[in-house]
C-alpha cells in the first residue's frame, strides 16, 4: 500500500477518525474561553520558495511486528496550478511520511483553506476532494465536520475476490487550543493546536463483512512559520486471518526559510468541498486536517 499525502495533514489533516464504537462527534471543551484568531492566515505562510525541513519517524506493521524507521522530509512552495478552474498553491514534499516525493494542492482565501488533492493520489482521495481543512478566522476551541460520504470506491481489493471494496468515510476538524511547543528548530510560543479525525468502514465484497479504519492527526502551527509538528496514528482492522495494521508517524521542524507570507497551508492532511469542511484541503477544511491518508496499494 502507499500512503497519500495532509492535512492530514491533513494533514492531517488531518484524514481521520476513531475506531468504530468510540464517540466520533466533535468534542470542544465548553468551559474553555473562546478566542478568535483575527489574522489566521499568518499561521499558514505559502509564499513561493518557502521551505521547511522536517525530521520524522514512522512505526508500522502488523500489531505483532512493529518496525521503526527514521526519515527526513523537505517541503517547499513550488508554484501554482489550475484545478477545475481554481488556482491552487503547490507544495512539494520530498518524502512525506517516508513514502517518497509528492505534490499537494491548497487554495486559501478569506474564509479558510481548501485541499484539492495530491499527486500521486489515490482513487479514494479523488472522490472526496476538494474539501475544507480550516475555517477563518480560526476560533479556539471549535470543530466542524469536513465530509460524510458513503459507497465510495476504496481502490483496493482487500479480500482478493477480484472486486475493489466500497467504503464509507467521515472526517472532522477541530481547533483545540494554543500551546508552547519545542522541536529541533526551537521553541514556539502560542502555536495553534489542531486535530483531524477520519473514520472509515470498508465493505468487503466477498464475505459481506466490514473492516474499520481510523486516522487521527494532531498538528501544531506557529505564527509566521507554519507547521512545526504533527503526529498521526492510523489503524486498519485485519481482513480474514490478518491481525490488522497500525501506523504511527510524526514529523518535527528542523529548519525553515519562510518569506513574508500570503497564507495557505502545507499539508494538514490529513482532509472536499466544504468537507474538511471536508477541507481536506480547502480540502475541505482548508485541508485541515487531513486528507485521505490511508494507503490503498496492495
Amino acid at each position: 500500500m502507499r500512503k497519500p499525502e495532509l492535512v492530514m495533514l491533513c494533514v492531517l489533516m488531518l484524514g481521520v477518525g476513531i475506531l468504530s464504537g468510540l464517540h466520533l462527534g466533535p468534542e470542544v471543551a465548553g468551559a474553555e474561553e473562546t478566542v478568535i484568531i483575527e489574522k489566521s492566515a499568518e499561521y499558514f505562510p505559502d509564499s513561493l520558495g518557502n521551505r521547511w525541513t522536517y525530521r520524522g519517524q514512522i512505526s508500522e506493521g502488523p500489531l505483532q511486528t512493529i518496525e521503526l524507521k527514521f526519515f527526513t522530509n523537505v517541503s517547499t512552495v513550488s508554484g501554482t496550478k489550475t484545478i477545475n478552474g481554481a488556482t491552487v498553491t503547490v507544495f512539494h514534499d520530498t518524502n512525506p511520511g517516508n513514502h517518497g516525493p509528492a505534490d499537494s494542492f491548497y487554495r486559501r482565501d478569506a474564509v479558510g483553506i481548501v485541499y484539492y488533492g495530491s499527486e500521486p493520489g489515490t482513487p479514494l482521495e479523488e472522490q472526496i476532494t476538494p474539501y475544507q481543512i480550516f475555517r477563518f478566522p480560526l476560533t479556539v476551541p471549535s470543530s466542524f465536520q469536513q465530509f460524510d460520504r458513503s459507497g465510495l470506491d476504496f481502490g483496493s481489493d482487500m479480500d482478493r475476490d477480484g472486486t475493489d471494496e466500497k467504503v464509507d468515510v467521515q472526517g472532522w476538524s477541530s481547533v483545540i487550543g494554543r500551546e508552547t511547543i519545542t522541536v529541533p528548530a526551537g521553541t514556539f510560543q502560542d502555536t495553534i493546536k489542531v486535530e483531524a479525525r477520519m473514520k472509515m468502514q470498508i465493505h468487503l465484497s466477498g464475505s459481506r463483512g466490514t473492516i474499520s479504519g481510523s486516522d487521527v492527526m494532531t498538528a501544531w502551527f506557529a505564527k509566521g512559520v507554519g507547521l512545526v509538528k504533527y503526529s498521526e496514528r492510523q489503524e486498519l482492522a485485519g481482513a480474514r486471518e490478518d491481525r490488522g495494521v497500525v501506523t504511527e508517524i510524526s514529523e518535527e521542524l528542523e529548519d525553515h526559510d519562510v518569506k513574508v507570507q500570503k497564507a495557505s497551508l502545507r499539508r494538514f492532511e490529513p482532509t472536499a468541498e466544504g468537507v474538511f469542511a471536508d477541507h481536506s484541503a480547502d480540502h475541505e477544511l482548508g485541508q485541515v486536517v487531513f486528507s485521505t491518508r490511508f494507503r490503498t496499494d496492495p
